[in-house]
């Protein structure tokens, strides 16, 4: 089963003054299922997971009724202010949804870099563990030293990396990310997504420009704990989902495919049960 580890849908009508701006024309607009599913068909892809891309309840309830609608969509990563007093209970509220499946605060909008790296987290954090709710860190690469103490702080917490934590690939800089991902790699509780780097690569979305970094992902966390995502529709940005998808296919060994590609996302999302029930669901269909 191939899935793909990160996708985002929104409405226009909810993001005022939020991103993306009218310039970036390609994503300023509504991204809904109808929009994806073709491009899922046409490349193998049999479940996704949709992720937040607002700082917002209303927007991972969105989510969460979408899920409900939509079973290709096997799993949520939704938000909440996780150092608010009232996070433990809306944490509970949430994960009584089945397809809930990890939060993410959108640390790199978040102008302190040590924000994570905070014991007041604690509350929100020990509703996550016991309910089995992992962490999404949407990072950039000031942020890696924060995170690694907030991660060894919290070893029962899966944390995946989103995007690699955005390394500097238009500028080629890489020994200051690497040192701080190996850091981050040796905590065997933390995972890696192979998405969203070719919208970090500005003018050299290419393969070359990309193999370096993501051969330095493979080298440290290993094909066991990397997983694929196309960060569609930002992907529309700098290509499209059929070229990002064969790209990372050559970059990865086809032995590991079937991790990279499906079963690490099944596995670190826990989304067995949901996966399940669409395929039953696509048998009487």
């Amino acid at each position: 089963m191939r899935i793909d580890s990160h996708q985002h849908f929104w409405l226009m009508r909810n993001r005022i003054g939020q991103w993306p701006p009218p310039k970036l024309a390609a994503i300023h607009r509504d991204f809904l299922p109808a929009d994806l599913e073709p491009l899922l068909a046409a490349n193998g892809i049999d479940g996704t997971v949709l992720v937040q891309s607002l700082s917002s309840l209303d927007d991972t309830e969105f989510m969460l009724q979408l899920a409900d609608q939509h079973a290709f969509i096997l799993g949520v990563v939704g938000w909440v202010d996780l150092k608010k007093e009232e996070a433990p209970a809306q944490i509970t509220r949430l994960a009584a949804h089945p397809k809930l499946k990890s939060l993410r605060p959108m640390l790199q909008d978040i102008a302190d870099i040590g924000w994570i790296d905070d014991p007041a987290l604690n509350p929100a954090i020990a509703a996550m563990k016991r309910h089995q709710i992992c962490f999404d860190a949407l990072v950039m690469p000031p942020h890696l030293r924060a995170l690694t103490a907030f991660a060894k702080r919290h070893p029962n917490l899966p944390i995946v990396i989103d995007h690699g934590a955005k390394p500097l690939i238009a500028s080629g800089h890489m020994h200051d990310w690497r040192s701080d991902m190996a850091r981050l790699a040796a905590l065997p509780h933390v995972h890696c997504k192979l998405s969203g780097l070719l919208t970090e690569a500005g003018q050299r979305p290419e393969a070359a420009a990309l193999r370096p970094y993501v051969e330095t992902l493979f080298d440290l966390f290993g094909a066991d704990r990397i997983l694929w995502g196309s960060d569609w529709p930002v992907l529309r940005l700098a290509g499209e989902y059929g070229d990002w998808l064969a790209m990372c296919m050559d970059f990865v060994p086809a032995e590991y495919h079937e991790a990279v590609f499906g079963l690490n996302a099944l596995a670190f999302y826990r989304l067995g049960e949901n996966r399940q029930r669409y395929q039953d669901r696509a048998m009487r269909c």
